[in-house]
């Protein structure tokens, strides 16, 4: 559901093109490494695997499951409440495990928050925490995806973001998704986490470079 309401709503927040490395595939048990911009952004990865025909789960703050619109199609699709800071953290990665093991693809944003920032230019993706080397250490394969443009969207403040979601669909901005080759990380956690670093940043620079471009 939330795949297909992000599909038909994405379009008319923005003007969203995919693009795909030649050896990109989101096989079952795969894992999907995004950077992470903004608030909508989880809406253009889902509107852009959702075009390669896949519904992901995806690792999401546990505050999400205390809306009630949201509530049940998060717990209906099998999407993974973070309980960031406690003791139930740990059960994100082992029910994303869970969920790779019966061949579906899980979306993790490695860098684990948003920037910082209050512009809405865009800027390589930030410090990843080592969750996503954990959940991969069982050889998943980790498909990088890189979005540029979500922050044209939404991003700054609140009232700048609540005011970029009301206007986007007058301003249409654009918006690019590219999505690389999948990577398989070894070596030891810190190891894992610096290549799924720089394979993000990749894919995110030739989204970066898509979206130049078509200005």
């Amino acid at each position: 559901m939330l795949s297909a309401v992000a599909r038909t709503v994405v379009p008319v927040l923005g003007r969203l093109t995919v693009t795909t490395d030649e050896s990109a595939v989101l096989a079952p048990g795969s894992i999907v490494a995004p950077n992470h911009s903004s608030l909508v952004d989880p809406g253009v990865v889902l509107a852009a695997v959702r075009r390669l025909g896949v519904e992901p789960v995806v690792l999401a703050t546990a505050g999400l499951w205390r809306i009630p619109l949201l509530r049940g199609a998060l717990v209906r699709e099998g999407h993974i409440p973070v309980h960031r800071g406690t003791e139930r953290a740990a059960r994100a990665l082992e029910d994303a495990a869970a969920a790779l093991a019966a061949g579906r693809v899980v979306v993790i944003y490695p860098e684990g928050r948003l920037p910082r920032r209050v512009d809405a230019a865009d800027s390589a993706p930030g410090p990843f925490r080592t969750g996503l080397a954990r959940l991969a250490a069982d050889g998943a394969p980790v498909v990088p995806l890189g979005q540029s443009g979500a922050r044209r969207i939404s991003s700054g403040s609140t009232a700048k973001q609540l005011a970029g979601l009301v206007t986007a669909p007058l301003r249409r901005p654009a918006v690019h998704v590219h999505i690389g080759a999948p990577v398989t990380l070894d070596g030891d956690v810190e190891t894992a986490t610096r290549q799924a670093r720089a394979a993000v940043t990749a894919a995110w620079r030739t989204a970066a470079a898509h979206l130049t471009a078509r200005h």
